[in-house]
């Protein structure tokens, strides 16, 4: 992991652009906001700057740290009690936007028709009622390690997290790719297009709501048909892809089906599962962290924990990025939309 630090200069220098920022706009989600941000991003103080880049560039490690933001509680409020909503006047714009702002130096920033409403920011939190679910929304049972919408080829380079509330130091859980062994695993046949990566149910549409606009609401159910056409007929997709001798990987074992798997492709992926498993790492993101993990180099998840469901859980902010936006748009109404259908 690599971690950056902000200095009080550092926090002296991004308190005018924030607030000149949120002068502008009131909604993280504001369209022009999403357009104008890699722009805006060029104000943040050069370290910073460079550290992201580095990380983007070299790739030196699967996840990197930018700490030392402050989040006031008593401004941000309690955590919400579900998503929905929770983008309106909301109180944590502030952290918002300095979280969209550092995650547009990486790539651009996207969303899912299928998954909250279409949002660009998401919001992280337990629901009471999913607590045993197979969604980040969930607390009692813990998020299967995974790669961020593996069953989907437009999937972010990153997922992006902000802590805003973590009261019990419940980890995040990530494993490198750089520390696995790959002499001690089948690569050659990891390689292969015949692993099948099944949707997540997090873009299942009993997870959504409907929207009041029809055109949009068309789009929607066509993407909620191909999300059910996948799940009937799953694609077969290679795990790994890049340099063979450092490959990235793709996987998302609870949503894999491994019906009709050869004997040495199932053997291969349950040598590299077993790999992951040992060399999962837990971090505990504080406050004001935001953390960028590599989505080609890294799988991660969460673990367990117990919610209350009295303002103070957990509470995260989440961002995909994209390197290459241009690589979605026929999933895109139009070039400059950021919501992938």
């Amino acid at each position: 992991m690599n971690k950056l630090t902000l200095t009080e200069e550092d926090l002296e220098e991004i308190e005018p652009l924030l607030e000149d920022v949120a002068a502008r706009y009131s909604c993280i989600e504001d369209p022009d906001l999403h357009r104008r941000a890699p722009v805006l991003a060029r104000r943040l103080p050069a370290e910073l700057l460079a550290f992201l880049e580095d990380h983007r560039l070299r790739e030196p490690a699967a996840l990197c740290v930018v700490s030392g933001f402050d989040v006031d509680e008593t401004e941000i409020g309690p955590t919400p009690e579900h998503w929905q909503g929770s983008h309106i006047s909301s109180p944590a714009l502030r952290c918002e936007i300095f979280f969209l702002l550092c995650a547009s130096v990486l790539g651009d920033v996207f969303g899912w028709a299928t998954q909250q409403d279409g949002r660009i920011m998401h919001d992280v939190l337990p629901i009471k009622g999913h607590e045993h679910y197979e969604l980040g929304s969930n607390s009692l049972q813990h998020l299967s390690w995974h790669t961020e919408d593996a069953f989907h080829p437009c999937r972010g380079d990153y997922v992006a997290l902000m802590c805003l509330k973590n009261p019990d130091a419940v980890e995040t859980m990530v494993c490198d790719a750089g520390d696995l062994d790959w002499s001690a695993l089948d690569v050659d046949a990891l390689f292969e297009s015949a692993f099948t990566q099944m949707p997540d149910n997090s873009h299942l549409p009993t997870n959504s709501t409907s929207t009041g606009d029809p055109t949009i609401q068309r789009l929607r159910e066509r993407s909620f048909k191909t999300i059910e056409a996948w799940n009937a007929n799953p694609v077969e997709r290679p795990v790994l892809f890049g340099d063979r001798l450092d490959p990235y990987m793709v996987l998302d074992p609870y949503h894999m089906k491994t019906d009709g798997w050869s004997e040495r492709s199932l053997a291969a992926f349950t040598g590299l599962c077993d790999q992951i498993e040992s060399r999962m790492k837990g971090v505990a993101l504080e406050p004001g962290d935001c953390a960028f993990i590599d989505n080609f180099r890294a799988v991660h998840g969460r673990a367990a924990f117990q919610a209350r469901y009295d303002g103070t859980d957990r509470w995260l902010k989440r961002l995909n990025v994209t390197r290459n936006l241009r690589g979605s748009r026929s999933w895109r109404p139009a070039a400059d939309d950021r919501v992938i259908y």
